[in-house]
């Protein structure tokens, strides 16, 4: 795929080297298909209403009134998708077994120092919520982008747990959802979100208590 700041396969996808993200990735199996089509449809339709926006220069009440509905609709699609992915009991592996979550914690560390700064990650049954910022340039003074990153986080983490589940075929969903962070306190809050969702599952009382979770403190 071409490297650019936006693209868009189902879902609107921004990436700008030195961003902060939210990204949540799950199985395969994970969300029923059509699920949230019409969520999916709302913010294709919009981003393209945002872009045409611009194109014709509307007055900025404009192109913010689209943004914000934009937000808001994204919003309730994660809501929706999160619930999705809660009720599922049923799984082609679990994440959460002690050697698949290591795997996963193995990928993203590689990257830590290189060309990430990973701010929380929560390995649940079925998904994964992971916070973390992308560096401007590689070792290499090269671009970093999202896209790569996660390209090789699920090729590794899928290679890998086939092998530890005697397994074969795609384990994760093609696309991933990812945030961009705006401010300091969109950050707390994509922590906190990621840090708390054992326990809006209902599987621990304190997210500490759940093996799947991992702050950096830096």
């Amino acid at each position: 795929m071409e490297k650019k700041e936006f693209y868009r396969k189902h879902l609107p996808h921004f990436q700008q080297a030195g961003q902060v993200y939210f990204v949540t990735w799950c199985l395969k199996d994970a969300i029923p298909p059509k699920a949230l089509e019409n969520y999916t449809h709302q913010l294709k339709q919009l981003t393209s209403e945002i872009e045409m926006a611009k194109t014709n220069k509307a007055d900025e009440k404009t192109i913010s009134d689209l943004k914000i509905e934009f937000l808001r609709v994204r919003k309730k699609y994660m809501k929706a998708f999160d619930d999705l992915l809660h009720i599922q009991t049923k799984y082609i592996v679990d994440l959460s077994k002690d050697q698949n979550t290591q795997t996963v914690f193995n990928a993203i560390y590689f990257w830590e120092g290189k060309r990430i700064e990973n701010y929380a990650v929560c390995v649940m049954s079925n998904h994964v919520h992971w916070v973390f910022r992308l560096f401007e340039k590689d070792e290499k003074d090269a671009p970093v982008y999202l896209q790569d990153i996660l390209q090789s986080v699920k090729r590794f983490t899928s290679n890998q747990i086939n092998k530890a589940e005697n397994r074969q075929g795609a384990l994760w969903q093609s696309e991933s959802y990812d945030t961009t962070i705006r401010d300091s306190l969109h950050l707390y809050n994509a922590i906190q979100y990621t840090l708390e969702n054992p326990v809006s599952a209902g599987l621990v009382e304190n997210w500490i208590e759940w093996k799947g979770t991992k702050l950096f403190l830096g």
